[in-house]
């Protein structure tokens, strides 16, 4: 009798304890301009960190053509998702962001940004679901996205999400990735692994790039633009500086980019004792 009563006793405190937990937190998607998805859930994110759309420089083709498509994508108008592939460091998560934060102060309210993870991936589908019933538009943003050699299941779920599959992405959200490479994945395959047909390896790699309505590539840039970069960063903050030093800046470092160019404007503000 006293083991009944004791079973009895700690199945109620379960009760209790069940009873009295929290209930889980909504998502309010309409409250703030960015957020992040963990894959349990979405984390508000206050503010949006983003240079102005006229410091972007040595990119000017690229920058005209996502602030457009997400201007459209913010007004309700048709607009594609976005591979932005190629060079490290020359702006592409940075023009997303400037693009995306530009659209808000223009249209306050309309758009937000929802950056996923790659651990996130695979419940990309349960955010789908709940950005669907949603009025406001989204942008879900996959930054520095590879698959694994010999991962043919991530890319075959991303494409199709983008196109044709029965939990494809909702009509008020656009996927916009970023990637080194614009077959996303790494090029060292061996068109053999086929026996029967060695071309669909390569194919199927190639066909999530072909998913995407615009697909735009950043290459590295020349001498000319990395000091355009770093002119417009130093006017803007009232900074000094000597192209000389910034081209032995960008030696000592392997790689002239946006990133090294904001690298150095860090490194004059830090020399001034001004701020950015």
């Amino acid at each position: 009798m006293q083991d009944h009563a004791a079973e009895l006793a700690r199945i109620a405190a379960a009760l209790e304890r069940i009873a009295a937990a929290p209930p889980a937190i909504q998502t309010d998607w309409s409250a703030m301009p960015a957020y992040v998805w963990t894959g349990a859930g979405a984390r508000p994110v206050p503010a949006i960190v983003a240079p102005p759309l006229a410091l972007l420089r040595g990119i000017d083709a690229q920058k005209a053509t996502v602030h457009a498509n997400v201007a459209r994508h913010a007004a309700g108008h048709p607009a594609h998702d976005m591979l932005l592939w190629g060079a490290r460091g020359m702006g592409k998560s940075a023009l997303l962001r400037s693009a995306i934060a530009a659209a808000q102060g223009q249209l306050p309210g309309s758009l937000a940004l929802v950056q996923v993870g790659a651990d996130a991936l695979p419940t990309l589908s349960e955010l789908f679901s709940a950005l669907a019933g949603q009025r406001r538009r989204f942008f879900v943003f996959v930054d520095d996205l590879g698959f694994a050699e010999g991962d043919s299941e991530g890319p075959r779920r991303l494409r199709s999400w983008l196109d044709g599959g029965v939990e494809a992405r909702p009509d008020n959200v656009r996927l916009a990735v970023t990637s080194n490479r614009r077959a996303v994945v790494a090029r060292q395959m061996d068109e053999q692994d086929d026996p029967i047909n060695p071309r669909d390896v390569v194919d199927d790699r190639l066909a999530l790039a072909d998913r995407f309505g615009l697909s735009l590539g950043f290459h590295a840039a020349s001498q000319d633009d990395y000091l355009a970069i770093i002119a417009g960063y130093a006017a803007a903050h009232g900074l000094e500086w000597d192209p000389a030093d910034a081209l032995e800046w960008s030696r000592r470092r392997g790689a002239r980019s946006g990133r090294t160019a904001m690298h150095y404007v860090t490194e004059l503000a830090g020399r001034a004792g001004k701020s950015l």
